[in-house]
């Protein structure tokens, strides 16, 4: 599935750009300052990038000059409010596309699409890793240790929500919402029973169990 990350600091665009992109298929991540987004960023774990530039931590653009700076050609469209000129400079910046607010989100998803027709077209492929195990997002190939492993589609999208927060406890309610969303009833168990076939497949010391919160993906 392609996973977009959404860099906004107003929860009200954040949502309505979050909502707009899952109806059309898409699974999304939200930061809201800066220093998260470019934590995210560096994993190379997004297809997409859809960064505001009036962050609090960090600003937007310097988000950008390091995601290029380190060598990232995840495509980026930036939302911004500020004049003419300084949506020249993010695009000498690296930025792929910009949009002025208010904005259409109609408009912001052609936008998307269009760059993400752009990137397929290339020959490169998305990783996200952590510790000995790596996910291949384009390919949708898993590995430990170097060595193959088959996932089902379900247990590859927790494996990847686990790969993108590592040694971070995340709770049942987090898991559901993300990988499920929220399709089942949230008392299920299901969130355990599929952490225990990834535990089979990866080995029983890769997810440990946070008795009460949740699970968290360990890192050597």
């Amino acid at each position: 599935m392609t996973t977009i990350l959404i860099v906004e600091d107003d929860p009200l665009i954040s949502a309505f750009v979050q909502k707009g992109l899952r109806r059309h298929g898409y699974a999304t991540e939200l930061a809201d300052d800066g220093l998260t987004a470019r934590r995210l960023g560096m994993s190379g774990a997004f297809d997409l990038v859809v960064l505001d530039l009036g962050l609090p931590e960090r600003d937007g653009l310097r988000v950008l000059r390091e995601l290029r700076s380190a060598g990232h050609t995840v495509p980026v469209v930036v939302l911004t409010g500020l004049p003419e000129r300084d949506a020249v400079t993010c695009l000498e910046s690296g930025a792929d596309d910009y949009m002025r607010k208010p904005f259409h989100f109609d408009e912001l998803l052609a936008r998307v699409r269009s760059r993400l027709r752009t990137t397929s077209s290339g020959t490169g492929s998305a990783t996200v890793a952590a510790g000995d195990v790596q996910l291949d997002l384009r390919s949708r190939r898993a590995w430990v240790h170097g060595r193959a492993v088959d996932l089902t589609s379900r247990e590859f999208a927790l494996l990847e929500t686990f790969l993108r927060h590592p040694d971070q406890v995340l709770g049942r309610d987090q898991l559901l919402s993300q990988v499920w969303g929220y399709a089942v009833d949230p008392g299920t168990n299901v969130v355990n029973v599929y952490v225990n076939a990834l535990r089979k497949k990866l080995g029983a010391d890769v997810i440990e169990t946070v008795r009460g919160v949740g699970y968290r993906l360990k890192t050597p």
